[in-house]
């Protein structure tokens, strides 16, 4: 082979490496790949995660103080069974408490999209008179005698009363409103054996959890000898359980103090049940941005019940907004500092992918999550710049 073969296939063996992908794409096609395995995997098996990602969650807030109990001689399983009564006690409680105007607000809805529609049928008519449409009579049916069984093996016709089809004719959007509420309702209590069994799982893994879990967690540090690091695991997971618990302890009363002042003062200004929409709004809350949202419309739907489609229907959403105002941009800031900022838009986003996968629970989730995944990384020293971008605010 002389020169110029040799030089030719050298060529062309470069021009053949020149064409060939760069390493990073296939790096971003496995970490894409990854990521749309680890959403789907959440998505399709969250009746099964949901409950183990809590129980962990709640292992963390309460393990501090088990641990506490375990100074004055007493067994975690007992402290453990102790510190879920006490929790579980005051909310159920209050749920006891709540169960009757909640049911009460829920028989209104009917009603209240009714009472919905023809105000926007009659503001409809105010503003363009002229556009309601002739409706033309024409001969109805005659009722013959025949068997019928709930509306079954019948074959006539019952006669139409024209005031009936004018009620139909109005109400059509009242109707569909009703259907889409029943048939949310009848989800809600189709899906109620799988929350009971989530919810059992769940007080059965805190139990275990609290009880045998740090002698697991110390037992695999004994068993495994060439683990690294051994004094950053037990260092992060104290930091973890320290970090965590002052989290959720310190919004949890910023929430509960956020529910008391709201039924406080809808109290002093005359809105019905004004307790329950005090532990509505503190209980929404836990979602940034998306809870208060949500707790605005609820509230000027109470409004529009309670004093009809006036302007003081506002009132009770705008004393809200006032005070959920006061707490975000004040209160919530100080108390938890620079080191628990997060990022408005990182976190919307983040509390917009669970509330997907998981739902109104994923939504409550999404950000004590993200507080451990960011606590995490600070204290391995991994992903720093990601730390940064999500400490990062407006």
């Amino acid at each position: 082979m002389n020169n110029a073969e040799i030089d030719s296939v050298a060529t062309n063996k470069s021009a053949i490496m020149d064409e060939e992908p760069n390493p990073a794409v296939y790096k971003v096609a496995i970490y894409g790949l990854l990521s749309l395995a680890l959403l789907y995997t959440l998505f399709f098996a969250k009746s099964l995660l949901m409950p183990i990602l809590v129980a962990l969650l709640f292992s963390l807030l309460l393990s501090p103080m088990v641990t506490l109990f375990r100074r004055f001689y007493i067994p975690r399983t007992l402290s453990a069974i102790l510190l879920l009564a006490m929790i579980g006690g005051p909310v159920t409680i209050l749920a006891i408490e709540l169960a009757t105007p909640a049911q009460k607000w829920l028989a209104q809805l009917p009603q209240l999209s009714t009472k919905l529609t023809k105000e926007l049928d009659n503001l409809s008519m105010v503003i363009s008179p002229d556009s309601v449409p002739e409706v033309k009579a024409r001969p109805l049916p005659r009722k013959e005698a025949s068997f019928n069984v709930f509306g079954w093996f019948s074959n006539h016709q019952e006669p139409i009363a024209a005031e009936e089809t004018t009620a139909v004719g109005n109400s059509a959007l009242s109707a569909r409103v009703m259907q889409g509420g029943i048939e949310k309702i009848i989800s809600i209590l189709g899906a109620t054996p799988v929350v009971i069994a989530q919810f059992i799982t769940f007080i059965i893994l805190v139990l275990f959890l609290l009880s045998f879990g740090p002698r697991l967690y110390d037992s695999y540090l004994e068993i495994f000898p060439l683990e690294r690091n051994k004094r950053r695991s037990v260092v992060l997971i104290g930091k973890l359980q320290k970090e965590l618990s002052r989290y959720i302890v310190t919004v949890t009363i910023i929430n509960i103090g956020l529910g008391v002042v709201t039924a406080g003062v809808f109290w002093i200004i005359g809105v019905d049940d004004a307790l329950l929409w005090g532990a509505l709004v503190g209980l929404l809350n836990f979602a940034p941005y998306v809870g208060p949202f949500i707790a605005l419309i609820i509230l000027s739907l109470a409004g529009v019940t309670q004093y009809g489609m006036e302007l003081v229907a506002l009132l009770p959403a705008a004393v809200y907004f006032g005070i959920n105002m006061l707490e975000a941009q004040f209160i919530t800031p100080t108390v938890l500092g620079r080191h628990m900022r997060l990022n408005p838009l990182i976190l919307i986003l983040w509390i917009l992918i669970w509330g997907w996968l998981w739902g109104p629970a994923g939504v409550l989730l999404a950000v004590p999550l993200l507080v451990c995944i960011k606590l995490a990384a600070g204290q391995l020293n991994i992903l720093s710049n990601w730390v940064k971008l999500i400490e990062t605010s407006a």
